[in-house]
């Protein structure tokens, strides 16, 4: 637990970003250092650029996936590279296909991620090539190489992946579990005398959103390879078993969700509540050990300090109740205690089973999971031309983003023009790699870019001036190659820092390398960052507040589909599990949205951010609701428990749904008249001895409603 920082830096050696900086970084240095040796390196350097090409959209996902995107990919930029090289002479003609361009492939954002990756590696090779005026014969040429060494990455990409084909599932599996043991840390902090409530849960909600982009992933790579969703292998069953049972952890730790301030005011001289940290923290260190394990093919440890924490904060607690003699503890802190130590002793007996999947010989006698319809989890883009008609409109953000960035491309390539600068197509570069559909994002990138190429370009003045030895400027080269591409996915202003000494270096070894190359690109970065920035705050902005409305809209109907579908554990004989699981995923997927667009709403102009409070207030009774639900829901899973009389619980079920469905109907539209909807108390027959369970449930049913009631006050006041 104290050796963090090596694990860290081990643990991301043997994630998919070092993977991916490896790979790329072979295949796009290859072919240059071949050719080199025969003194072809201007040919080299050709293929190098159709591999960067390809290298763009081969991001973690399916293969089947992956290897469409690099096929559409290397017919795209071959055809672009002979169109801008054969019309390249004529500026107006030049511009013309720029802007239809950039308009077209930043449409792409409507078919998913991968399929706006496509449209930058296209405009990519436009932009590249677009200075590069040739005779017609050595545009064929160039145009060949470029396919050539795009088809020669897309090759060398499947090639690895069918080495190791379930490498890329244990990695992001590995990283779902990392982020809901980080998720479980911020939990902790909670327990900690004198914390910052509004920090940690502004904290929660951030990895909350992580948690689900994580699981998001795992989800694309593992639903949709053939031979995990068969489970015809030991190694299938044994990932689809670990990442069920990971999505049911989750559950448990969102069910925990408590009046932490009067937990504190009762029990901080008692001291109980650091040992509620300590063994929270415990298990996301368990977590952070199985999720090493799936990187490194080991075994973890048995949780065996976990299993005799859980066991001594039992017996402090029944210690605690017994010297209550005098009734210094409010009877419901000491019933919180124990319900939060029940959740942490089944969280642990999780962690445990997951734990004993790594048994090499166990491995090979794991059941079946069941029945799961992996289909209905996973999300599937249809490519048709009928979507991309109906988005032409300036109701669609994805058409103002494409308006946006071919006005902005056209600017840039006017002011390039303008200067006359021998590098001018880094101003294009700048403006393409910055320029994102949203404001929020647009201005981090924006910051990261002008942070990482000063620095980086500081860093590559000084190797250039101190450095001449040509071996240890290629270490050099190779090594800010690798940091380059390792990082552009998980820390871009990290991954710009190694880019600008990588093409420095670079350039020196073509024989250009001069400090009036750094200057120049700092130049032409602060140019394109600053049409960039000043286009998505000027053309066709893109603010969240226009999409707060759907947002809140959506988790308020996820909400209410999960507590039926919890409601229908209670009620009905049979179950249907993955519409349950569905309606769970569903309220993950809402929740983290609504955080999302709540946080970049912190990055816009203070005139755009609207609401706030209340978004703040909406936000935190969604997450509470959801909690409470889950709760629910694991009581009854634990316990196999049912009502005695299901039809008590319908008044109270009927009025939930109907303030939550009043509540959405308030955000459509918000006429000001207040409503008086009243809250419905359980029937309960004082002649009836009711179980202490059935009497759990029926409280866990009435602060459900109440939750249900603060959001329908909260909706009355808002008005979008």
């Amino acid at each position: 637990m104290f050796n963090r920082p090596i694990r860290n830096i081990h643990d991301f050696l043997l994630s998919t970003y070092f993977a991916d900086g490896l790979r790329i970084t072979f295949g796009v240095l290859l072919p240059s250092l071949i050719l080199a040796q025969f003194g072809m390196l201007k040919y080299g350097m050709t293929l190098s650029l159709g591999a960067l090409c390809a290298s763009v959209v081969d991001t973690p996902g399916p293969i089947v996936h992956r290897r469409n995107a690099m096929l559409v990919t290397t017919i795209l930029i071959t055809l672009l590279s002979v169109i801008i090289g054969l019309t390249n002479k004529n500026q107006y003609f030049i511009a013309f296909l720029l802007v239809i361009c950039s308009f077209l492939f930043s449409m792409f954002f409507l078919y998913g991620t991968r399929a706006a990756l496509v449209g930058t590696a296209s405009l990519l090779i436009m932009v590249l090539s677009i200075d590069d005026v040739r005779p017609w014969k050595d545009v064929l040429i160039y145009s060949a190489l470029v396919f050539s060494g795009s088809l020669w990455y897309a090759v060398l990409s499947y090639f690895f992946y069918r080495l190791r084909p379930y490498r890329l599932v244990q990695q992001t599996l590995s990283d779902s579990i990392h982020e809901v043991s980080e998720f479980l840390r911020s939990k902790a902090k909670f327990y900690h005398e004198n914390t910052d409530y509004d920090d940690n849960y502004a904290e929660l909600l951030q990895l909350q959103v992580a948690v689900h982009e994580k699981q998001d992933a795992v989800r694309e790579v593992l639903f949709k390879t053939r031979e995990i969703v068969r489970e015809s292998t030991p190694e299938g069953r044994f990932l689809l078993l670990v990442f069920v049972d990971m999505v049911d952890l989750y559950e448990q730790v969102m069910s925990t969700y408590y009046n932490y301030k009067q937990l504190h005011d009762q029990f901080d001289k008692a001291g109980i509540l650091s040992r509620y940290e300590q063994i929270i923290k415990r298990i996301a260190w368990e977590l952070d050990e199985i999720a090493f394990a799936l990187k490194t093919g080991g075994t973890p440890r048995p949780p065996a300090v976990l299993t005799d924490d859980v066991k001594r904060l039992k017996e402090e607690i029944t210690a605690l109740e017994k010297d209550n003699n005098d009734g210094k503890y409010n009877t419901l802190g000491l019933i919180a205690l124990k319900n939060i130590e029940v959740n942490i002793e089944n969280i642990a007996a999780r962690v445990k089973t997951i734990n004993g999947y790594f048994n090499k010989k166990e491995r090979k006698n794991l059941k079946n999971t069941g029945a799961v319809d992996t289909d209905r989890f996973i999300t599937r883009q249809k490519f048709d031309a009928k979507l991309f008609f109906d988005n032409l409109t300036l109701s669609s953000s994805t058409f103002r983003h494409a308006m946006r960035v071919s006005i902005a491309m056209l600017i840039g390539y006017l002011v390039a023009r303008v200067l006359d600068s021998s590098h001018s197509y880094w101003i294009l570069l700048t403006v393409l790699v910055i320029s994102k559909p949203a404001f929020s994002l647009t201005k981090q990138r924006n910051y990261e870019r002008l942070i990482g190429t000063v620095v980086g370009a500081l860093i590559g003045m000084g190797i250039l001036v101190y450095i001449h030895d040509k071996h240890t400027l290629f270490f050099i080269l190779l090594f800010c190659m690798i940091g380059t591409y390792s990082f552009q996915r998980k820390n871009y202003i990290v991954s710009v820092l190694f880019m600008t000494p990588y093409i420095l270096v670079l350039f020196d070894f073509l024989g250009m390398g001069s400090l009036s190359i750094a200057r120049e690109r700092i130049f032409d970065t602060l140019i394109g960052s600053a049409i960039a920035l000043l286009g998505s705050y000027t053309l066709f902005p893109n603010w969240e507040n226009k999409n707060l409305k759907e947002a809140m809209i959506s988790t308020l109907k996820a909400n209410m589909a999960y507590f039926d579908q919890v409601t229908l554990l209670y009620t009905t004989t049979e179950h249907n599990l993955t519409n349950y699981r569905l309606a769970r995923k569903e309220i993950y997927v809402t929740s983290a949205n609504l955080s999302s667009i709540f946080q970049k709403m912190f990055s816009e102009p203070k005139s755009k951010q609207r609401l706030m409070t209340e978004m703040h207030q909406f936000t935190a009774l969604n997450h509470l609701l959801s909690s409470y639900t889950a709760t629910l829901s694991l009581y009854f899973k634990e316990h196999s428990f049912s009502l005695s009389n299901p039809d008590e619980l319908k008044p109270i079920v009927n009025n939930t749904l109907y303030l939550l469905n009043l509540s959405a109907e308030y955000l459509v539209k918000n006429d000001g008249e207040l409503s008086n909807v009243p809250l419905i108390k359980s029937i309960q027959d004082d002649s009836k001895i009711i179980n202490p369970d059935e009497m759990m449930i029926i409280e866990q049913y009435d602060m459900i409603q109440k939750v249900a009631y603060d959001i329908f006050k909260l909706s009355e006041r808002i008005k979008i």
